[in-house]
């Protein structure tokens, strides 16, 4: 896009074979798993419009309005073309002014709604660490062993559906010590690995050995395993690390500040 001035910015309800396309492009232009790509397969739950400047499509912004975003109209896509990010602050004031947007849900790994939030956000938190695969490791069982909750069959069926997911339990001695699965809501081909241990089973390795062999099942399945947790949950990130992750990005929670001009000067 050549710089113009007095452009005419308009901000249009994005029906749905256009935000494929837009969506498509931000999924290519994001690394990793994208936590909140199930959303838009939630009827009712987004609200999506497309960013039009003369006429010429060149962005798209989405925000969650039912769930935990019933009443908190809650800005977590934003994407642009490369060649219209000249005007970018412009566009999103724009953008934020038509979806009625007040707060932000933003995974780090989208630069530029990140970008967005820390020039238009108020009172930001980190609500999630997210973790990538590193490295594999080779654990030991201590004598615990895994067991399937869900059948093969299911397991495949959600994996191709999107939605769902691989439940599985830990057993030690016949008795069972955690839960745990791997969850398919999440961008191709990423899933999200979750466990949890007996509260006098932990800090015996067992919830590393728990992640370790979730990973191992999610390439079988042909999926990348990823995870998410708490910022300050400490036991969590040490078990997350030592099963071979490492931390990737933060899912950022803030307020959008009163009107565009509150954040100048």
């Amino acid at each position: 896009m050549n710089k113009r001035p007095n452009m005419a910015i308009e901000v249009v309800e994005a029906p749905e074979p256009k935000l494929i396309e837009w969506r498509d492009r931000y999924r290519a232009a994001t690394p990793g798993q994208i936590v909140h790509d199930s959303l838009h397969r939630r009827a009712g739950w987004t609200e999506s419009h497309l960013v039009v400047v003369d006429g010429e499509e060149v962005g798209y912004g989405s925000i969650a309005v039912a769930g935990p975003w019933c009443g908190r109209p809650t800005v977590f896509e934003f994407f642009l073309a490369p060649a219209s990010r000249w005007r970018a602050f412009e566009l999103f004031e724009a953008y934020l002014a038509a979806s009625g947007a007040r707060f932000f849900e933003v995974q780090t790994s989208s630069t530029l709604l990140t970008v967005m939030l820390h020039v238009y956000g108020r009172e930001i938190s980190s609500e999630k660490i997210v973790f990538e695969e590193a490295a594999a490791t080779t654990l030991p069982a201590h004598g615990a062993k895994l067991r399937r909750e869900t059948s093969e069959a299911a397991d495949r069926e959600c994996s191709l559906q999107r939605q769902g997911g691989s439940e599985w339990a830990l057993d030690l001695d016949g008795v069972q010590i955690g839960r745990g699965g791997i969850m398919f809501h999440y961008n191709v081909p990423y899933a999200d690995i979750y466990m949890e241990v007996t509260e006098g089973s932990r800090r015996r390795g067992y919830g590393a050995f728990f992640v370790q062999e979730l990973k191992r099942i999610a390439h079988e399945m042909d999926a990348i395993p990823c995870a998410r947790c708490s910022p300050g949950h400490v036991a969590s990130r040490r078990t997350l690390q030592k099963a071979g992750f490492v931390p990737c990005g933060h899912i950022l929670l803030a307020t959008v500040a009163s009107t565009p001009a509150s954040v100048e000067g």
